[in-house]
């Protein structure tokens, strides 16, 4: 069953963030998971604070979510975004169909 990784994500220095997105693009790809959505506008419906940046990833599993979150490949791009930014990361299960 798919999986979605949800990202939110404030970011404190652009410039290190763009090596980060450079590196993390292609790790995905190696456990499956792919990009739904990046950054694009949001808009708050519910709440008391809009997200800064909001990112969906998918993937075939929560298994290979979390694979991908702890592996040797992520590890570099995990730093330098823990450097730069301060994210909150769930992963959930998606329904069967």
């Amino acid at each position: 069953m798919a999986a979605y990784v949800i990202v939110e994500i404030a970011i404190r220095d652009p410039v290190r963030f763009e090596e980060y997105k450079r590196l993390a693009a292609p790790t995905l790809a190696l456990h499956g998971g792919r990009y739904l959505a990046r950054g694009g506008a949001t808009e708050l419906l519910e709440g008391d604070r809009p997200p800064a940046r909001v990112v969906v990833l998918e993937f075939p599993t929560s298994g290979k979510a979390r694979a991908w979150w702890s592996s040797p490949e992520y590890a570099e791009a995990k730093s330098i975004r823990q450097e730069c930014a301060t994210a909150r990361m769930v992963v959930v299960e998606g329904v069967s169909s």
